[in-house]
């Protein structure tokens, strides 16, 4: 399975996510983007994180800004992987966002990346090095990538 569900908690956030698509594509890893919000859709956030693995998803990517808590709210509900990607826009442009991302209770592990575009490009190669473990094709673009000063 090379498929990465891309969860936002609104679609204001789609522009900063979508500047990770390139990056999905050099690794050949399909993405889709959702809107869920962990406060106005709970239930919708659950069931999804729930069934992601039925559904030939790999690893999930939640990305949300002020209280942030998307990303925790998939990994109580997933054994998959889960990264998180704090959006600019609160306290101190992403300060709160990051605190509530990263900050996660024992056994309950969100990986967490920058804020805003950098986090969205890094949280694609992070799946891609994940992904990379079981298969050559992506281990070799990632090679290529490093070689090439971490840039498309």
């Amino acid at each position: 399975m090379k498929k990465v569900a891309i969860l936002i908690g609104s679609e204001t956030d789609r522009k900063i996510i979508e500047k990770s698509k390139p990056y999905f594509e050099y690794f050949s890893i399909d993405s889709e983007i959702f809107v869920m919000s962990a406060h106005r859709n709970p239930y919708k956030v659950a069931e999804f994180s729930e069934n992601a693995r039925e559904n030939g998803y790999s690893i999930i990517v939640g990305s949300a800004g002020m209280a942030a808590h998307l990303a925790g709210v998939i990994k109580a509900h997933t054994t998959l992987p889960v990264i998180g990607v704090p959006l600019p826009g609160g306290v101190m442009d992403g300060l709160d966002s990051m605190l509530s991302t990263l900050q996660m209770p024992k056994g309950v592990p969100v990986a967490t990346v920058a804020v805003g575009s950098a986090g969205a490009i890094n949280a694609a190669v992070l799946c891609a090095e994940i992904l990379a473990l079981n298969d050559n094709e992506i281990h070799d673009k990632l090679l290529q990538f490093k070689k090439d000063g971490c840039k498309l």
